[in-house]
């Protein structure tokens, strides 16, 4: 069965950090590109990052580029989200997605953050930022 588990989600306050972690099971994790997507109430999902299964390239929307570093963890099967100076428009269920049609972030650039490529989900987590 295939599982995507996400955690780490929170209340923090404006300009704090917080960790995303997502953790797979029940697919070859190596050979899946993993991205982040959040919706906001109100809003369309959007992506946020996602890293490379072939190269291991990120890319980021352009809303968190410079705050938020993804990384990827084969050995443990988990993705990372660091989220850095966090802002009350990042607030939003955080949810990650593995796709097996991605294989470089860098080379499909923006593309790489349509969420039609993703097959696999997971249920999100909540992040708050208070102003």
């Amino acid at each position: 069965e295939v599982q995507l588990v996400e955690s780490g989600g929170g209340l923090v306050q404006a300009g704090g950090s917080l960790r995303l972690s997502c953790s797979a099971s029940g697919f070859t994790f190596d050979d899946y590109t993993i991205a982040w997507f959040r919706q906001a109430p109100g809003k369309e999902r959007e992506g946020v990052s996602c890293v490379g299964s072939s190269d291991g390239t990120t890319y980021y929307a352009g809303s968190v580029q410079g705050r938020f570093t993804i990384s990827k963890d084969n050995a443990k099967n988990t993705v990372y989200l660091q989220m850095s100076n966090l802002k009350p428009e990042d607030t939003a269920v955080y949810y990650c997605a593995a796709s097996g049609r991605i294989t470089s972030a860098q080379s499909m650039g923006i593309l790489s953050l349509i969420s039609g490529w993703y097959d696999y989900w997971g249920q999100g987590t909540q992040v708050t930022v208070s102003s």
